[in-house]
């Protein structure tokens, strides 16, 4: 069924929509499956029959931050439980188990209901007369750290984890791994080690192992703080410092194994679009217990992009920005339920904007070698370079300062990181609004990212104006979604 096809019957009157939960929760004994449903109906392909318990809810939320956080979407499915036969449901474990919600007709076979939302289930709770799921999206098997293995042995850092290196890192502070002078840079095989230096001195003779991401100091004795400037991990055999690669390769090969995503999760076509449109090379280092989902954000976000998934369950990597990118639907009165057209949010000016780039991920103010030239000896000590790009006519006009707060980035070059301060600062030194809406069921397939035209007679829409779909609420059951658009 095409999605034409599908908005053609959201439209219909005719339409018996039925809503397809399937679950799985730990009962004490085992991991079981539950087939739940708003209304009767058996799976033709196995004879499974949906138990009709669901009252309402069927709604879920999704946002892309003006700020740029990364948010999963989340949703409630009320199930109905007046009589307390399902009062057993609250002593089975249902968080961060598998949820997937079909929407069809009751006379359609199983195969030709559409996926409109796949994620975990956070929790169960008690209402009066009913139990409500609450779920999240997909994107919430990224919050789990992205690295869990440490060191092991009996050394002094064995308790310590194995850095990882995405793209290139400048300055990083190797693991010891044993009192030979062995440092282990990353936790496998890496393209190559640009340098490294002891207390700054870049004249240390080391042999490496490359396969292994390590590296031993083999000429003398090592004097203080080791640093090194590497180019880390090769997805797929071949080093990379793309956005849209190296997100790929984090959400599919760090965290819980059972957490990860797999090449079906992935928008595939996007996120080759957003490849070429977004090619600034950039490096991560990933030494904490910081997410999957935080170190993917940090990557999108140095272009002001976010990491969303799609009602299908697919990871996309949208840009914050306007124009919106595509073809835009155009909407008018006769899309939206009367009078739900408002705004909704203002944004705040800036006439200004500063970006952190080329991080030094370990600052050094103190212990250096002597001799280092003063430019060197002030690199080590920075943690970050940096660009600022102003607006003085916004500033006078709107009365804003022209030194603003550091946003820092994972950016590299000094090229990328001006145009991408000057692309923000424009971006934000006028005021936007995000337009809210209730639209009708031919909408609920809008997705974030999309580009909307509002042809409309208030607020100054007449003759439309186009943005960017920044928000969606969606109800499934009563066929009705509402859209926020940034213009």
């Amino acid at each position: 069924m095409t999605d034409d096809d599908f908005k053609a019957w959201l439209r219909s009157g005719s339409s018996r929509r039925v809503v397809l939960v399937e679950a799985q929760a730990n009962t004490g004994s085992a991991e079981e499956d539950f087939w739940l449903s708003n209304r009767p109906y058996i799976r033709e392909d196995t004879n499974i029959a949906y138990e009709a318990c669901i009252a309402g809810g069927v709604t879920f939320r999704e946002e892309l931050s003006l700020t740029g956080e990364a948010s999963a979407g989340f949703g409630d499915i009320e199930l109905e439980n007046a009589d307390g036969s399902r009062d057993e449901w609250l002593t089975h474990v249902w968080a961060n188990r598998p949820v997937s919600v079909y929407l069809g007709d009751a006379q359609w076979p199983r195969a030709d209901f559409r996926l409109i939302f796949q994620g975990v289930v956070a929790d169960i709770g008690d209402g009066a007369e009913t139990l409500t799921l609450s779920l999240l999206n997909k994107l919430d098997r990224l919050n789990n750290p992205a690295i869990e293995q440490t060191l092991g042995g009996s050394g002094d850092n064995a308790d310590e984890l194995i850095p990882h290196v995405l793209g290139e890192v400048h300055g990083m502070s190797p693991l010891l791994t044993s009192v030979d002078q062995d440092y282990k840079v990353h936790g496998g095989a890496i393209e190559r080690i640009i340098e490294a230096r002891d207390m700054g001195d870049p004249t240390i003779v080391i042999t490496e192992s490359l396969a292994s991401g390590s590296f031993r100091v083999s000429g003398g004795k090592v004097r203080g703080q080791i640093t090194a400037d590497v180019q880390g991990a090769k997805p797929g055999g071949t080093y990379t410092n793309n956005i849209s690669t190296l997100v790929q390769h984090l959400v599919t090969a760090y965290g819980p194994s059972a957490q990860r995503f797999d090449a079906g999760d992935l928008d595939a076509a996007q996120l080759a679009a957003f490849e070429t449109a977004y090619p600034q090379p950039v490096g991560l280092l990933m030494n904490d217990n910081t997410s999957v989902l935080a170190h993917a954000q940090s990557l999108a976000g140095s272009v002001g992009a976010q990491v969303v998934c799609t009602t299908l369950g697919k990871l996309r990597l949208i840009p914050l920005a306007l124009p919106a990118v595509g073809t835009p639907v155009v909407v008018g009165p006769g899309d939206m339920v009367a009078n739900t057209l408002r705004p909704a949010q203002r944004t705040e000016v800036k006439a200004a904007c500063r970006l952190g780039y080329c991080r030094n991920w370990t600052v050094q103010q103190s212990g250096l070698a002597t001799g280092l030239p003063a430019t060197s000896s002030d690199l080590l000590g920075t943690e970050w370079l940096t660009v600022q790009a102003n607006d003085s006519a916004v500033a006078a006009k709107y009365r804003l300062t022209t030194e603003p707060d550091q946003e820092d980035t994972l950016l590299l070059r000094t090229v990328d990181a001006q145009a991408e301060c000057e692309r923000r600062r424009d971006l934000w030194k006028e005021p936007h609004t995000v337009y809210q809406a209730e639209y009708y069921a031919h909408m609920l397939l809008t997705e974030l990212g999309d580009a909307i035209t509002i042809d409309h007679p208030r607020y100054g829409l007449a003759g439309g104006k186009t943005g960017l779909v920044v928000s969606i609420e969606r109800d499934w059951l009563a066929g009705r979604v509402t859209v926020g658009v940034l213009i």
